[in-house]
């Protein structure tokens, strides 16, 4: 791809970002190609209907999603550290308004490698001690579905306690 068009899918996923945490998955793909900067005609070329869009759009966080993951376990002292940290990070209201405008969205190809990575943590932090043995990679997955894909459904300060209840300390 020429760098001026990756500029531009680049622009437009950003601007793609913003205006879905901000408007769902129904904002306009005219006001999507305006915050970018480009014609709608490019931002068609790039991405020839909104399901396309909005694929991209949920794969891109997937992998900042892993990122986040990987950054959490490479700074934290323990997998337990690391599962709280990125947890806290994935349901801050920013990321938590696009994960609920893309709840719905097809699950992207990286999914699965997140899960596999954050099942590795938990499996270590029960490994540890730090983590209950009867709860899971799903509890830990629904913790976020709940705080990050629906936000209001559950008051913010329940976020410690739930996660206090998955620990052992």
């Amino acid at each position: 791809m020429r760098a001026d068009a990756r500029r531009n899918r680049d622009k437009i996923l950003e601007a793609a970002r913003d205006a879905v945490a901000e408007r769902g998955t129904d904002a306009p793909m005219e006001l999507i190609a305006r915050r970018a900067g480009v014609g709608v005609g490019t931002l068609y070329r790039r991405f020839p209907d909104r399901g396309v869009l909005l694929a991209a759009l949920a794969e891109q966080y997937v992998h900042e999603l892993m990122d986040a993951l990987d950054d959490a376990a490479a700074a934290e002292p323990d997998a337990w550290a690391a599962i709280r940290a990125f947890v806290v990070h994935s349901v801050a209201k920013s990321r938590g308004a696009l994960a609920a405008a893309l709840a719905g969205a097809a699950a992207p190809q990286g999914r699965q490698a997140l899960v596999e990575r954050l099942d590795q943590l938990v499996r270590q932090a029960q490994a540890d001690g730090a983590m209950r043995p009867d709860a899971g990679t799903g509890d830990v997955m629904e913790v976020l579905n709940v705080f990050a894909c629906h936000p209001g459904v559950m008051p913010e300060h329940f976020l410690a306690l739930i996660l206090d209840g998955l620990g052992r300390r």
